[in-house]
């Protein structure tokens, strides 16, 4: 199965974010992502074979429990996947943002050349008298 398959599913995906906080024995798993998905034992169990089987967890056998542990390779197998996705769409942005960077400076160049000189002398502008009607 592809990664993403894995997470894909929303009760593999639970388990995956309960083992990230520490290794779990099977039966808290049970108890907890089963009492979410309201799902048996079994199901929980076929879940927990998918991720072992895939990269995602270890199992380590301690007396008659079984103790449930994240492993990275199944993680960093879903990012590489992602990120051979994510890594044209990011040139696309820069290439993006170096563009609108580029027309906000046009912009300011534009505005500052259109602005009228603030130093011209007031001698330089014409005044107007109105006569008074007598």
């Amino acid at each position: 199965m592809h990664a993403l398959d894995i997470l894909g599913d929303p009760v593999r995906r639970r388990l995956v974010e309960v083992l990230a906080q520490g290794p779990q024995p099977a039966g808290a798993l049970v108890d907890l992502v089963g009492g979410e998905f309201a799902i048996s034992q079994p199901a929980i169990s076929r879940h927990l074979r998918l991720l072992r089987e895939n990269g995602f967890a270890d199992a380590d056998i301690d007396g008659t429990r079984r103790i449930y542990r994240l492993r990275p390779d199944g993680l960093d197998a879903a990012s590489v996947y992602l990120e051979r996705l994510r890594s044209p769409l990011s040139q696309r942005l820069d290439a993006l943002h170096t563009e609108i960077a580029r027309g906000q400076s046009s912009r300011r160049r534009e505005l500052a050349a259109a602005e009228p000189n603030h130093e011209t002398a007031a001698s330089d502008i014409p005044t107007t008298r109105t006569q008074e009607a007598s």
